[in-house]
């Protein structure tokens, strides 16, 4: 959580010393990485995690191939810049396309000793590698944008961002590649990873598709205020999220044998997430515009409302990761890949015909996609664990009610016409009160189950620093 905030922090100051056409620019060369980022990836991550049984010989082979098809495919980029430049009628795109072909070498570098740590529940590790890179790359790139480098700031931070990842990870974690390379291995790890690769390749362009359309159709800066708006809501889904995947979809994947077991992990963490991802959205959305403009400037406001468009499409994001891992763990890459083709088809269909609506209408398609993507999403998880989509439903429901009451209890504050600072003070402070006030009115499960969490957690850390002979007396 301390790396997401300075995370969070670097982000606003680089906002505000930059000028939203640096980030539509760099937002376009994002969506060509993350997509080959992918194909490095070949679903391997996964596989190894997955696996019932691995050894050093499976590693060794994913690290090889994925550090050679890191290199081709940066070099394909590379090649390609002013091909991508031509279709967007920008010359200035081809250098830091280039430069930005560099980071796949990185990330391929990475992904074996990623997956040995996520096999090994190393977290910490991930930690420091996240805290180093987001520190090292913060100073810089504050430095240069301070200094009129522009969008190079922005160019050198996802650079200086996955080579400190890469690197601090070489070092604390103890694995290492062998001199071994089996074809054998790599067609195992492959016939399960695949699908897999192919299924987030599928969704992520999806994603990425719409970016892709504002950038061609639009303006680069009606690019940069659609991409900020998502920022927000994503910071706080993307932390449940990543939480999801690394700790339930190893836990899970243990348990593949014992359904009952499954169900009962992933209904707590579903319920658990609705309690605590629908009111930060609701509360996101509703206090948007004094956000925005306390923390980025009046330059940012036409950010607002795709701020409030992500926060309703972003409060269903957990719940759907939730019902994706158990597929994930039950080794149905199968279903994985037909569920996302379904699912695609259909968004890509709905995009094509509004995306020259204009980008408001880009945005809010996103949350019919959204909420059938949500029913879909179930019917999986339905036949492999018995977790039913109306069960679902009524797990996540009193989350929904009390997020929506405290949102109404919210927004009237904003006719007081105070300044951004108690605006938003006063928002916070009685949208915290209000929500914890229905939870022990309606004695909600998951506030209780939160508060015995965080009592059990004190009191290991309490009994953690007393002297031996007083844990003895105890």
């Amino acid at each position: 959580m301390g790396v997401t905030l300075v995370g969070f922090i670097v982000s606003i100051i680089l906002a505000r010393l930059l000028a939203p056409d640096d980030f539509g620019l760099i937002a376009i060369v994002v969506v060509f990485v993350i997509l080959t980022d992918i194909i490095v990836d070949c679903g391997f991550g996964s596989a190894l995690i997955q696996k019932e049984s691995v050894d050093n010989l499976d590693f060794s082979t994913v690290f090889y191939f994925t550090t050679v098809l890191s290199i081709m495919l940066g070099a394909v980029l590379f090649l390609a810049a002013p091909a991508i430049a031509a279709f967007y009628y920008n010359p200035q795109l081809i250098p830091i396309i280039r430069w930005m072909s560099f980071r796949k070498i990185f990330n391929g570098i990475g992904k074996a000793q990623s997956a040995y740590a996520y096999r090994n529940m190393l977290f910490k590790r991930f930690f420091w590698s996240s805290a180093a890179a987001t520190l090292v790359s913060a100073v810089v790139a504050i430095v240069m944008a301070y200094s009129g480098y522009g969008i190079w700031a922005l160019v050198a931070q996802y650079l200086i961002s996955s080579g400190v990842t890469t690197v601090v990870l070489w070092f604390t974690i103890k694995w290492r590649p062998d001199p071994a390379f089996s074809w054998q291995r790599l067609k195992v790890l492959y016939s399960f990873g695949w699908k897999l690769m192919v299924s987030i390749l599928i969704a992520t362009f999806y994603t990425q598709l719409r970016s892709l359309i504002i950038g061609k159709l639009y303006t680069t800066e009606d690019l940069a205020y659609y991409t900020r708006g998502k920022n927000f809501p994503e910071l706080i889904t993307d932390n449940f999220t990543n939480t999801i995947a690394n700790v339930l979809f190893p836990a899970v994947s243990q348990k593949q044998k014992d359904t009952e077991a499954m169900k009962m992990m992933v209904r707590q963490s579903m319920t658990t997430t609705a309690y605590l991802v629908w009111p930060a959205m609701a509360g996101l959305a509703v206090c948007a515009e004094p956000l925005v403009l306390l923390l980025l400037t009046e330059k940012w406001l036409p950010a607002v409302p795709f701020l409030q468009i992500a926060c309703f499409v972003n409060a269903l994001t957990p719940i759907q990761y939730a019902n994706s891992q158990v597929i994930k763990a039950m080794g149905r890459s199968d279903i994985f890949l037909k569920l996302e083709i379904v699912k695609r088809s259909i968004a890509v269909v709905i995009l094509l015909l509004i995306m020259h609506q204009g980008v408001w209408i880009i945005a809010l398609s996103s949350i019919l996609t959204g909420t059938i993507f949500l029913v879909l999403n179930t019917v999986p998880t339905a036949r492999l664990i018995k977790y039913r989509f109306t069960e679902q439903m009524a797990d996540i429901l009193p989350s929904l009610g009390l997020s929506a009451l405290m949102a109404a209890a919210v927004y009237p504050i904003h006719f007081l016409e105070l300044s951004a600072v108690p605006t938003l003070c006063l928002q916070a402070a009685t949208g915290i009160v209000v929500y914890v006030l229905l939870s022990l009115l309606f004695k909600v499960k998951s506030f209780y189950f939160i508060l015995n969490t965080v009592r059990q957690f004190l009191l290991s850390k309490e009994k953690a620093i007393l002297p031996d002979d007083i844990k003895t007396i105890s």
